[in-house]
């Protein structure tokens, strides 16, 4: 791996305009020395993920042509799906790899932050270890209605009118999965995600909501592990599979979003294996690998 490399991930909110999604990911990958890793879309989340990496620079510029390339096509005013989210360009996180640090990243999120405003006079809230503020360390904290009332750390409105607001941040690496279930009823998904996440008194470093998914027919939990290295992943899939069988539904499938460190896949290969869309290329090291041959 080159030395101080650094993962970004930016969440847009397109998810059914393949083509919207293509010219961002085309974007991203027109600044010089950006690895694109891969890219998905989810139509009943209406929101896709891309996945880069790179030295900071390389990141960095990446990572602001895929905001202004969100923020020419999308128009949030007009959003519709079921995933939380505040812009076009709605959370971009730095993620330090091998050879970089969280300071590297933190870097990286301010001076991305900067420069969405000023190329792109869409204003910019800070999250996670890239916050200016105590309040704006959780990303739902920004999300809520109104943000927090105070203005955004970068920019003078709060949001702009059709690429709404960016949430830049930096953290550690966050593995998100999806478990759908052989119900329909959103209800039983949310009691799930109750049981399981954190906030509500379920596993450390684990956070989940119920979503309807129209497409399949099906009702989603999903998850968001903030800690592979202190999660138990297959305790919480038996926690899943025994709460469902308990509200007399089941689990349908799963699906990985983006990629998964070679730790944590060793940590449980097969709550990993379980995923229908899981290869050995969703494994990070495996595909950086694949692209610097």
């Amino acid at each position: 791996m080159p030395r101080q490399l650094v993962e970004c991930v930016p969440n847009f909110s397109e998810g059914r305009d393949e083509g919207v999604v293509q010219s961002i990911v085309t974007a991203i990958g027109s600044a010089p020395d950006v690895l694109l890793l891969g890219w998905e879309m989810d139509r009943d989340h209406n929101r896709s993920v891309v996945t880069f990496a790179g030295e900071p620079p390389a990141v960095v510029e990446g990572a602001i042509r895929g905001v202004g390339r969100a923020a020419e096509l999308i128009d949030i005013s007009r959003h519709e799906g079921v995933h939380p989210r505040v812009g076009a360009a709605d959370v971009i996180p730095f993620v330090p790899l091998t050879g970089s640090t969280i300071e590297q990243c933190i870097d990286a999120a301010h001076l991305a932050g900067q420069e969405i405003w000023n190329r792109f006079r869409v204003p910019v809230y800070f999250y996670e270890s890239a916050a200016m503020m105590d309040g704006r360390r959780r990303l739902e904290r920004v999300r809520r209605a109104g943000f927090d009332g105070l203005p955004p750390d970068v920019g003078d409105v709060a949001a702009h009118p059709s690429a709404g607001a960016a949430v830049v941040g930096a953290r550690g690496f966050l593995i998100a999965y999806n478990i759908n279930l052989t119900t329909a009823d959103v209800a039983a998904a949310k009691v799930i995600a109750r049981s399981i996440r954190e906030s509500s008194g379920g596993f450390p470093f684990v956070k989940a909501i119920g979503l309807p998914l129209t497409s399949r027919n099906c009702a989603q939990v999903s998850i968001n592990f903030t800690n592979f290295e202190q999660t138990p992943f297959d305790e919480i899939w038996t926690a899943v599979s025994r709460e469902a069988a308990r509200l007399r539904t089941g689990v349908a499938s799963s699906q990985l979003i983006g990629f998964v460190p070679r730790r944590a896949y060793e940590q449980a290969p097969g709550f990993f294996e379980r995923a229908e869309n899981f290869d050995q290329s969703r494994i990070l090291e495996n595909r950086i690998a694949q692209l610097l041959k």
